[in-house]
């Protein structure tokens, strides 16, 4: 008797333990990461990659990532922000711009000659993001938003060493607010995502492009351009592009508290910082990839950098304007845009 009892105990133990070893099994997740930069890229290798084994890691093997550069589960750059959106993909890192006029606030980091570094910027950008356009990206877990280093002018065929000489050329920007500075220093601006640049060049679709450094070498422009215009740091940043690593809400929302809070640990500003720092920091690599081939680098002076930064203002009093059509106080966005630059700058290294 005393037997049997004993085994209808642990079997009642072994029932009642079932459920909690399924939930714990439940709690183990994977996540499909997905975006458009080459696998060979220094933004996937440096920066996507270690921020997912981070994460790993954290969470004791429980969370899973599948990662998926180079748009491997369809569709194209324009859509990544949906696909975050819509569950189509868990996590995804993308370009705001790649829409025009749907994330209007944020476009302010990429109005001419406002970033100092990217790992400030980044700071700046994500304070801005909590305080003033919280709901820009409302409909996602929003991980981390940053900026690259200064942009770059890359052309074929012919260097670039004022503003006369980009007048008439076909140059490849990645945002609206970057395509318009393009147009106002007298290039013939053509909006593109990054992975069409190849063909363009090759093509001769485009005269040129606008990039960091630091993703030269992912789309061969060491190889298809051969002049390159950098402003000295002195000078400013001609322009920079913004960046969002957002969750789908639903999934994050499903996550259990602890692995949560993971991912809670790997947002936010100092996450924001590190990937905005490690981008820029990979900008050597870029301009050595060009060096080594035997490419004209021209330096921009500070002196020169003035009639850029004259003709660009236009620019920034256009967006000032629209954001005002559109019920927002344009310059009280860019001030606190600036205000926040400057405060971050002061104590962020370059």
């Amino acid at each position: 008797m005393i037997a049997r009892r004993t085994v209808l105990k642990s079997g009642a133990a072994a029932a009642l333990g079932a459920p909690a070893l399924s939930g714990m099994a439940q709690q183990a997740v994977t996540l499909k990461f997905h975006t458009f930069m080459s696998p060979q890229s220094n933004v996937w290798l440096t920066m996507h990659k270690p921020w997912m084994d981070k994460v790993e890691k954290e969470s004791g093997g429980r969370i899973k990532f599948e990662g998926y550069p180079a748009m491997q589960l369809g569709g194209t750059p324009v859509q990544l922000y949906d696909q975050a959106k819509d569950g189509v993909v868990d996590v995804v890192w993308t370009l705001p711009g790649n829409t025009a006029g749907r994330f209007p606030r944020v476009e302010v980091f990429e109005l001419p000659f406002m970033m100092n570094n990217a790992e400030a910027t980044s700071k700046a950008y994500w304070e801005y993001f909590q305080t003033v356009a919280v709901d820009e990206f409302k409909d996602t877990q929003v991980i981390a938003v940053h900026v690259h280093g200064p942009g770059v002018i890359h052309t074929a065929d012919k260097a670039v060493k004022s503003i006369a000489d980009m007048r008439g050329m076909k140059l490849r920007g990645p945002t609206r607010q970057v395509t318009k500075l393009l147009g106002v220093l007298g290039a013939t601006p053509v909006g593109m995502p990054l992975p069409g640049i190849p063909d363009a060049l090759s093509k001769g679709t485009i005269n040129g492009c606008v990039i960091p450094w630091e993703v030269v070498p992912s789309v061969k422009v060491n190889e298809l351009t051969r002049f390159h215009a950098e402003f000295e740091p002195a000078g400013g940043s001609l322009y920079t592009t913004t960046f969002v690593m957002a969750m789908n809400k639903a999934k994050y929302n499903s996550l259990a508290p602890d692995l949560k809070k993971v991912i809670d640990n790997n947002s936010g500003m100092a996450t924001s910082a590190l990937l905005g720092k490690t981008q820029q920091g990979n900008d050597g690599i870029g301009r050595k990839s060009a060096s080594d081939r035997g490419n004209t680098i021209y330096t921009v002076s500070v002196a020169e950098a003035q009639d850029f930064r004259r003709k660009a203002r236009a620019v920034e009093v256009e967006w000032v304007e629209d954001m005002n059509k559109k019920g927002f106080d344009g310059k009280k966005l860019l001030d606190a845009a600036k205000a926040l630059i400057e405060k971050h700058g002061k104590t962020t290294k370059a």
